[in-house]
């Protein structure tokens, strides 16, 4: 039987995502972000090429490393100015019957406790259809706004994520029983106390002690996300996601990536198919591949590098600044996104990269690799990934809505003639859709947290 692929538009709430410079254009709406109709039209296209979920990247720090300063963030609107991802969610909702949306939300923004509510509350806005992509952060400026004087280092990050993402499970799975909520009108009673039990914890970075104050929500525990190469991120999504992003710049990249964090699941006790993993990648499609290749240059002539070199710079951890544009890069750690690095070096040793290497091929989508092609060809490269071991994608866009109105219109056509894209949605919540069922399920540590009720 035919795998298929799964499918995530990759967006943010702000002008420039991924591809710096390409708000400039006039076939580019992204300036429009402020706006409430332009996510609602985003929605629906989205919805239309039968996408399993909007997934929205955020952070809340500055793009502050190249140079030593936000100038060329701000110049290019390098993901800055940003508004909130969570607030848009319930709007597209209203306008969608079944797409998912994952949504970004790091360590530092909240406490737990307000989390896990903001995050019940969405799942029952949606109806089931929320995930949260559980992030460390990685960006010294969002340190030092919220009062740190730098970012905790890289492990001590997801030793936080691993108390907080625990916390988080014990609020939605074991603070009220399945029968708690009575909503019984003749004798008044909405929620039975006795089903309702405190959360008590003391730990070394987080104190709990009280009920969720949320009544349960259809899926509890949100459709869980992750990213991370470095081999305390994998150990991370190993015990904790369910659905996982790699950057990798070839399918064998993506697809040793793939293997080395389901044989860590296995490892931590779970299934390595409750793992899906999905490869970043963005497309340029034409009618004919000369076509689709005038689009690309066409694209990369409004590329901004400096802003470019601002998000790579932020991602990496690395002030490029100093570097000559064509001097090769070597890998090396940093307390940054170790995804990033590995990626373009220890990642993908074929191949020498420069900071002008990495800036054209970040300046359209991203870090991830472009694919340009007609719509077979984009189908028969996507199909090549999936066989390496990935289960499907987390599409960033070029412009708007025009770049992913390709896709849709083109290239979507030919994978669900090949059986490689569902035609139609399956009922139920985000989790259903995915992987069969509603409730997280053991050996997952949201799902074993649960005790019994007497």
């Amino acid at each position: 039987m035919t795998r298929r692929m799964l499918f995530n538009a990759f967006q943010m709430n702000c002008v420039t995502h991924q591809s710096p410079g390409l708000w400039t254009r006039d076939d580019d709406q992204t300036t429009r972000y402020k706006e409430l109709d332009y996510w609602l039209d985003y929605a629906r296209l989205v919805e239309r090429g039968c996408f399993d979920a909007v997934f929205l990247a955020d952070v809340v720090g500055t793009y502050d490393v190249y140079g030593g300063n936000r100038e060329a963030a701000l110049r290019s609107a390098a993901q800055t100015p940003v508004n909130d991802p969570m607030l848009v969610i319930p709007a597209m909702a209203t306008v969608t019957r079944h797409l998912g949306f994952g949504v970004t939300s790091a360590m530092l923004q909240y406490h737990p406790y307000t989390f896990a509510r903001q995050m019940s509350t969405l799942d029952h806005l949606t109806k089931g259809r929320i995930g949260w992509n559980v992030v460390t952060g990685y960006l010294d400026s969002a340190a030092r706004a919220y009062g740190l004087e730098a970012l905790p280092e890289h492990d001590q990050r997801y030793e936080i994520a691993d108390e907080y993402a625990s916390l988080c499970y014990r609020l939605w799975e074991d603070s009220w029983a399945e029968d708690a909520v009575r909503a019984d009108r003749k004798s008044g009673v909405y929620t039975d106390p006795s089903r309702v039990r405190d959360i008590d914890h003391d730990g070394r970075y987080y104190r709990v002690h009280g009920c969720h104050v949320s009544e349960p929500s259809p899926q509890r525990t949100p459709v869980l996300f992750q990213a991370g190469s470095s081999a305390r991120g994998t150990d991370f999504a190993a015990r904790h996601a369910e659905c996982v992003f790699v950057i990798g710049s070839k399918p064998h990249v993506a697809g040793d990536y793939a293997r080395t964090v389901r044989e860590k699941a296995v490892a931590a006790g779970r299934r390595g198919e409750d793992v899906a993993v999905f490869a970043y990648m963005k497309v340029v499609v034409g009618g004919t591949e000369a076509e689709a290749k005038r689009k690309y240059d066409d694209l990369f002539e409004s590329v901004d590098i400096d802003g470019a070199l601002a998000l790579m710079c932020g991602w990496s951890g690395m002030d490029l600044s100093t570097v000559a544009m064509d001097q090769p890069i070597e890998y090396i750690e940093t307390n940054a996104i170790r995804t990033f690095l590995h990626s373009f070096t220890a990642g993908d040793p074929s191949r020498v990269w420069t900071p002008r290497d990495i800036a054209r091929y970040c300046g359209i989508g991203g870090a991830g690799p472009v694919l340009v092609g007609t719509p077979e060809q984009l189908a028969d490269q996507l199909e090549d990934w999936i066989a390496a071991g990935v289960d499907g994608f987390n599409l960033a866009h070029t412009v708007l809505p025009g770049g992913l109105e390709d896709f849709i219109d083109g290239v979507v056509p030919v994978l669900q003639s090949r059986g490689r894209m569902q035609r139609e949605y399956q009922p139920g919540t985000l989790r259903e859709k995915l992987f069969g069922h509603a409730r997280v399920q053991a050996p997952h540590p949201a799902a074993t947290c649960r005790r019994p009720w007497g």
